[in-house]
């Protein structure tokens, strides 16, 4: 029985685009295979076969983030494994 092939076509950002082809010869494949993955997936599991969620960080969030960052790049701030962090607490 042959295979019955559809073209479907739509626009996507130039860069993302070129992101998108860049990760997908490095996995070895092209843009044409990641999407029918991509759709196989979704029909096996009857749903998008990944969370899609509104998940941006609040303020007080990100400002952790980059204190975190800026303690984890400063060699003069001690770092702790959790027995010492456990031992600091209970002085």
């Amino acid at each position: 029985m042959a295979s019955r092939i559809s073209n479907v076509s739509f626009r996507i950002d130039s860069d993302l685009k070129a992101q998108a082809d860049s990760l997908f010869s490095q996995l070895g494949m092209n843009m044409t295979t990641a999407f029918n993955i991509f759709l196989r997936q979704s029909v096996r599991e009857g749903c998008i076969p990944f969370d899609i969620t509104i998940n941006t960080p609040n303020a007080e969030t990100v400002a952790a983030i980059l204190e975190a960052k800026r303690m984890s790049a400063d060699p003069s701030i001690k770092g702790y494994d959790v027995e010492d962090a456990l031992k600091e607490l209970k002085k």
